[in-house]
Formats: C-alpha cells, sequence, structure tokens
C-alpha cells in the first residue's frame, strides 16, 4: 500500500489482520528481549549459587513498591490499547488523553523507582554491597531506561493521535510506539517477581 494519507484509522481495509508496527520495530524488540532473556538467565544461575544470600537481600526490598508499579504499568497498557482502538475508530478526544493516561502512570513508575533507589542507597545499599544488589541495579536499571524512551514514545503517541489524517507510515509507527510500550510493561512482569518474591 503506498504512503498516501488515510483516515485516523490508519486501516489497510478494516477487518483484514496484519502485524502491527514496522519490521524494524519487531526487529530491535525481539532482540531487546533475547538480550533481557541472557540477563535473567545469568540471574537464577547466580541466585542458585547462592541462594541464602539473595534471598536475605531480596527480603530488603519494599514489595509495595513493586506492587503499585505493576499496577502503574498495567493500567498504561490498557491506556494504550484504548489510544489506539481510538485512533482507528476516529475518537480524536480520546486517544491523546489515554496517551496522557500512559505517559503518568509512567511517570508515577518513575518516581516510585527514584524513591527506591534513593531509599536504598541512604542506606548504604548500592550494586557493590553483593551479587544481588549487583543484579538489582542493572535488571532495573536498564527496566527503567527503557521505560523513560517509552515515555518518550508517548509524547510521540499523543502528538501524532491529534492529527486528523495520518499516512500509512506513520500509523505503522504510531503501533511500533504502542508495542514498545508494551514490552516494558512485560519486562516489568517478568522483573518484578523474579527480585521480589522468588526465594
Amino acid at each position: 500500500m503506498t504512503d498516501t494519507a488515510i483516515n485516523r484509522a490508519g486501516s489497510r481495509r478494516a477487518g483484514i489482520p496484519h502485524t502491527p508496527g514496522e519490521d524494524g520495530t519487531w526487529i530491535f524488540i525481539l532482540g531487546d528481549m533475547t538480550v533481557f532473556s541472557g540477563f535473567f538467565i545469568t540471574y537464577l544461575v547466580y541466585r542458585s549459587r547462592n541462594v541464602e544470600l539473595f534471598n536475605e537481600s531480596s527480603a530488603r526490598l519494599t514489595q509495595l513498591y513493586g506492587v503499585i508499579n505493576t499496577l502503574l504499568l498495567l493500567t498504561s497498557s490498557v491506556l494504550v490499547v484504548t489510544g489506539l482502538r481510538a485512533i482507528r475508530r476516529r475518537a480524536l478526544s480520546i486517544a491523546p488523553k489515554c496517551f496522557a493516561g500512559a505517559f503518568v502512570c509512567g511517570l508515577g513508575f518513575s518516581v516510585l523507582k527514584v524513591s527506591e533507589y534513593t531509599s536504598k542507597v541512604g542506606h548504604g545499599i548500592t550494586p557493590a554491597t553483593n551479587e544481588f544488589w549487583m543484579y538489582f541495579y542493572i535488571l532495573t536499571g536498564l527496566h527503567f531506561f527503557h521505560l523513560l524512551v517509552g515515555m518518550a514514545v508517548l509524547v510521540y503517541l499523543m502528538v501524532k493521535s491529534k492529527k486528523e489524517r495520518l499516512t500509512v507510515k506513520e500509523f505503522a509507527f504510531v503501533e511500533g510506539g504502542a508495542c514498545f510500550w508494551h514490552m516494558v510493561d512485560l519486562l516489568w512482569i517478568v522483573l518484578f517477581p523474579l527480585l521480589y518474591f522468588v526465594r
């Protein structure tokens, strides 16, 4: 299909299934998840070698922070899905608000994560404390970086969702941005129990 102006639905004919986003977006997402999978496996290997140390260190995490952050990201993903559907249905007033709400959820996650880091460092807990804390800071730090990139993507989605007409390429970028945000959510859903609950 040519890159011509289309309506806000960005449709490639309604009802015809297609892979959302650009091919390059999926290559990036799958590559990123492969890297994180390697980190997860490495973490579990080292945990199995020193279970007591990892359990004692993990017990010092504030699980409430993790629970709230999980709820925030799940809510943000629902809002992104709703925003994307609003674009397809040409709901000009709804889509930007949904992406803005998702951004606010990401902001809330950021505030809690920085608060958690600050609290731990204030108690003398740094990446140099032991292996668990090294992996904690590396894994959550990498995820936090992806979250910040995702928040920039959400700003892009907000801007694009206000346009009356989108090109095929623009809509593909919007879909790809939504997929990236879902990846950020999915990574946290794996990280949260891995760091906070696994014993």
